[in-house]
C-alpha cells in the first residue's frame, strides 16, 4: 500500500489556502494529510476553517510532519523560512516554491546539498480553481517530482512545465495578466453603460463574455483569430468595433504590457 502523501505549507495565506482546498477537492489528499505554518493567528484560523487541516506557528513542525513542502511566504521571508527547516530537510523532502522572483539557485543554496526543488509561478485565479501556472524543475528534482507538481497545480487550474529562464515571461503574461483582463472587463462594462445599459447588467455581460471567449479558445483548440473571424460578418457590427480597437492599438498595447511586466520581473529577481 502506497504511503499517503503528506503536504506542508510554509505560509498559510490566500494562495496556500486555495491550493490546499484544490488538493482536497481533487481528492489528492485528505485534510488530515495537510499542515500549514504561519506566524499570524488570523491566517492560521482562516486556513484551518476553509480546509479542515491542522495549523501551527512553527515551520519546523511542518517540515517534520510532511515530505512535500510548499513555500508560500512573501519573497523577503523565504531565507528565514528555509533557515528554520534546513536542519530537518532530507532527501525525502520536495520543496515547491510559489514565492515570486526567488530563483531555483537561491532556494537550493538555502537548503542542504542535493535538495529537490521546484519553482512555480501561479496566478490569482487559482483562488477560484481557474489558475494558470508554470513550473521549472531544480537541478536535483526528478521527473516524478515534476509529475507530482503538475498534478497538484492542476487541481486549481492549468499547469505547464517551462525552463526557469521563461518564468519571467510567465509572470508578465499569466502572473500579471488577470489585472489586464479585469481592466478589459471594466472597459467593456463602461462601454455598455455608455450605450445605455445599467452597470450591474453591463458588468455581468462583460465578465461572462470574457469567460465564454476564453472557454471557446481552450475547448475548441482553434486559433483566436479564427474564432474572431467566425463572429465578424461582412459589413456588420463586430468589424466596426474591431476597427476601433485596431485604431486604439489594443494588440500592440497588450504586447507592450506583457513585455514591460516581464522586464520588471527580471529586475525584481536580480534584486
Amino acid at each position: 500500500m502506497a504511503t499517503p502523501l503528506k503536504i506542508g505549507f510554509l505560509g498559510a495565506g490566500k494562495m496556500a489556502t486555495a491550493l490546499a482546498k484544490g488538493f482536497v477537492r481533487a481528492e489528492i489528499v485528505f485534510p488530515r494529510e495537510i499542515i500549514a505554518a504561519d506566524p499570524f493567528p488570523a491566517a492560521r484560523k482562516q486556513f484551518a476553517d476553509e480546509t479542515g487541516a491542522k495549523t501551527t506557528a512553527a515551520n519546523l513542525e511542518v517540515a517534520a510532519s510532511a515530505t512535500v513542502l510548499i513555500l508560500a511566504t512573501k519573497p523577503d521571508q523565504v531565507a528565514a523560512a528555509l533557515a528554520e527547516i534546513a536542519s530537518v530537510f532530507t532527501k525525502k523532502h520536495l520543496l515547491i516554491s510559489i514565492a515570486a522572483g526567488v530563483t531555483l539557485a537561491k532556494l537550493e543554496s538555502n537548503l542542504p546539498a542535493g535538495a529537490r526543488v521546484i519553482r512555480v509561478m501561479p496566478n490569482t485565479p487559482a483562488l477560484v480553481g481557474a489558475g494558470a501556472s508554470a513550473y521549472a524543475l531544480g537541478k536535483y528534482a526528478t521527473t516524478a517530482d515534476g509529475e507530482l507538481a503538475k498534478k497538484l497545480l492542476s487541481a486549481v487550474g492549468v499547469a505547464l512545465p517551462v525552463k526557469e529562464s521563461l518564468l519571467d515571461a510567465v509572470t508578465g503574461l499569466s502572473g500579471s495578466g488577470p489585472a489586464y483582463v479585469y481592466q478589459f472587463i471594466e472597459a467593456l462594462s463602461d462601454g455598455g453603460v455608455a450605450a445605455g445599459l445599467p452597470r450591474d447588467i453591463a458588468t455581468k455581460l462583460a465578465a461572462q463574455t470574457v469567460l465564454g471567449g476564453a472557454k471557446m479558445v481552450l475547448e475548441t483548440g482553434q486559433h483566436p483569430g479564427a474564432l474572431k473571424d467566425q463572429v465578424t460578418s461582412p459589413g456588420g457590427t463586430t468589424i466596426e468595433g474591431i476597427h476601433e480597437l485596431e485604431k486604439g492599438k489594443l494588440r500592440a498595447t497588450v504586447i507592450s504590457a506583457v513585455r514591460a511586466a516581464t522586464e520588471k520581473s527580471k529586475k525584481l529577481g536580480q534584486g
